[in-house]
């Protein structure tokens, strides 16, 4: 079992007055789960997505199939 941490990071695109999410990359081989936390409230929920969603919610906006906010 590991007790590793989640190792936070926004991407260098996020320039945008902090509306944006942040993920833990770093959890995906030891728990094969992606942890997503919005980063206006760091102590609040985390949503755990396995690694392939994560990558079709990824492959999703790129694509631009969420539309512009």
């Amino acid at each position: 079992m590991t007790t590793e941490a989640p190792r936070w990071f926004t991407s260098s695109y996020s320039n945008n007055g902090g509306q944006c999410v942040e993920v833990a990359t770093n959890l995906v081989a030891p728990r094969g789960v992606v942890p997503v936390r919005d980063s206006k409230n760091p102590g609040g929920p985390v949503l755990g997505l396995t690694a392939g969603s994560f990558a079709f919610f990824v492959a999703g906006v790129k694509a631009g199939e969420f539309g512009a906010v």
